[in-house]
């Protein structure tokens, strides 16, 4: 295991470090087997500073899923330019690294393993996934209204379900056997199945 130097950092600077010690132990170790040592010398900090930031462990994993769950949602809201670029780097995005690689699949069986049994977790997983599947939904009513073909929000919303849906299982697939794809093949492959969908060319 990495140990990271001590020194002085800010409040909110020395929080988010503990939080990505604490996904790098989830990631290694499982959800049981991070302990709150191991987050803390994975830090560079004390057991006790740990407990100083959060009440508990079970707080610290809370926290950590939710910035899990965040990043994703801010890659999907900082795509930029016409709305066929923002829906295509959309899905790009979220079936490339980093968004797609060992450690977010090992994270996620980690804790999608405890949704359903927790509450708290299952509250952010629920806010998470609106979050980016509403954020999706505005991406393809752009994408439609610029193509001349606009949508309701009810066509949106089933379309958003259907591609969500999609690239999480090229996601999966691509975090667990990644070798056996070409390189670009599974955004390809997502690219050709969102363009049957909407019976529309998504690149020009």
């Amino acid at each position: 295991m990495n140990r990271r130097s001590f020194y002085r950092a800010p409040e909110g600077e020395r929080r988010q470090e503990l939080i990505e010690a604490t996904l790098d132990c989830i990631s290694e170790f499982g959800l049981k087997g991070a302990t709150v040592r191991q987050i803390a010398l994975r830090a560079g900090v004390t057991a006790g500073l740990v407990r100083h930031y959060f009440e508990s462990k079970d707080q610290m994993v809370a926290e950590a899923y939710r910035a899990v769950i965040a990043s994703l949602t801010e890659k999907a809201k900082n795509v930029e330019g016409d709305p066929a670029t923002r829906l295509k780097d959309f899905i790009a995005i979220n079936l490339t690294e980093p968004v797609a690689d060992s450690r977010s699949i090992s994270l996620w069986a980690a804790f999608i393993s405890q949704v359903r049994v927790d509450p708290v977790l299952a509250e952010i997983h629920r806010d998470g996934y609106l979050a980016f599947r509403n954020a999706l939904q505005e991406l393809l009513s752009d994408f439609l209204s610029a193509k001349g073909r606009p949508a309701g929000p009810e066509e949106c919303r089933r379309y958003a379900i259907a591609i969500n849906g999609l690239v999480d299982g090229l996601w999966v697939e691509g975090c667990l056997a990644g070798d056996l794809f070409r390189e670009g093949e599974l955004v390809g492959i997502a690219m050709a199945s969102v363009e049957a969908l909407l019976g529309l060319r998504i690149e020009k």
